[in-house]
């Protein structure tokens, strides 16, 4: 027997969508039990299609069937991703098949949006491993359009588009971005535009404390507090420019050096392979949003849980460190089904994502460089044979 609280969002995102087909294009009229609608248009165009083949929503278990199926793509997108980088060792996809029942509720139990929207992003991610960048840029459209979240992996993008194209090269790639978000949100926009934008855009949306999974530590009008949410703002573009600055440039001296007027001296250029630049972009860009996020919620776990191995491993690793790198794995994870959090489990979880960020920090750090000598101009000696 389900869990009395495994249907809430299901039946949330179900009464969301039957507005739509009912007719409603009213944004701020999709409302459901947990209150309005707060996602962009492509969510109620996916779960409008989960709505109709689930019997408008009432065959729970056909719908945790199709999100099985889901679960099982996205571990296939992930691990085609790892397979091409070549960082981390086989054994640690058994973490990330078995060993996160949280993952497992996310998925199959709970049939939250964010899955959805993370299997899409992997998808486009794959597509830029196979440098079919405006493919990738639709598909990562899409997954903005299913929850904001993925704007997490903006930052890493746009460098990585002005990397590869420059300045001018990547505003196509950026339009077709816009363009799908248009498209999707066309009939809202025609209908009621400020609400349509207000309600699946809000970026200044406050979170409830009883949830939160990073800031219990915290009183909770510190946690409301607007200055707060400034500093943590501050603190996330404060890291994303020092690793743009010193970490993601060394990536690819030539491209940058043409973009920016940049020219890094060759012991700056990353060991990485091209694959693994940019999935080292990508999933830093997203943990640097995760660390600073105002709060996490336990939905909120997928959106980095298949990225952490990579962020562990990435980095040169000594046979002895193997072993406090799945320790951390553990904690985080003893965190994150921790409920509800506590003091301690918040902690926790910022420590090690603290000390994630100072091995990315520091495990990617230029060489030093090498002071060879200068050749000897002693001129050789020649033997009185020769003479």
């Amino acid at each position: 027997r389900r869990p009395a609280d495994t249907e809430i969002d299901w039946k949330a995102y179900m009464q969301e969508v039957e507005g739509f087909a009912n007719g409603t294009l009213d944004y701020t009229q999709l409302k459901g039990d947990t209150g309005p609608l707060v996602y962009p248009a492509g969510f109620v165009y996916i779960f409008l299609g989960l709505y109709h083949a689930t019997g408008r929503g009432s065959d729970i278990r056909l719908a945790q069937y199709l999100f099985a199926g889901l679960y099982l793509l996205n571990l296939l997108l992930v691990f085609r991703i790892y397979c091409r980088t070549n960082k981390v060792p086989p054994y640690v996809f058994f973490f990330m098949c078995c060993a996160s029942y949280r993952i497992h509720s996310i998925f199959v139990l709970r049939l939250f949006n964010d899955p959805v929207a993370m299997a899409i992003l992997f998808l486009a991610i794959n597509l830029f491993l196979e440098e079919r960048w405006s493919w990738g840029c639709l598909l990562f459209s899409l997954a903005v359009s299913v929850k904001m979240n993925i704007l997490l992996f903006a930052p890493g993008l746009l460098f990585l588009l002005l990397q590869r194209f420059g300045l001018l090269g990547c505003i196509p790639k950026l339009c077709i971005c816009a363009l799908l978000q248009l498209v999707l949100g066309l009939p809202f926009l025609l209908v009621n535009p400020v609400g349509y934008l207000t309600r699946s855009f809000d970026l200044g949306r406050q979170f409830q404390f009883k949830w939160t999974v990073n800031w219990r530590f915290l009183p909770e009008e510190i946690f409301q507090n607007r200055v707060f949410h400034a500093a943590l703002l501050l603190a996330h573009l404060a890291g994303l420019g020092l690793f743009a600055l010193h970490r993601w440039h060394r990536s690819r001296a030539g491209h940058l050096g043409s973009c920016c007027g940049i020219t890094p001296p060759a012991s700056q250029v990353c060991p990485l392979n091209a694959s693994a630049r940019i999935v080292f972009i990508l999933f830093s860009s997203n943990f640097l949003g995760v660390c600073c996020s105002r709060s996490l919620h336990y939905q909120f776990y997928v959106w980095y849980f298949h990225t952490l191995p990579y962020l562990l491993w990435c980095t040169p690793t000594t046979k002895l460190a193997h072993m406090p790198k799945v320790l951390l794995l553990g904690v985080i994870e003893l965190c994150w089904n921790t409920y509800p959090s506590t003091v301690c489990s918040s902690l926790s979880l910022h420590i090690c994502h603290g000390l994630i960020l100072l091995q990315l920090w520091y495990g990617t750090a230029p060489s030093p460089v090498s002071h060879t000598p200068p050749p000897s101009r002693k001129p050789t000696a020649i033997s009185k044979k020769a003479q």
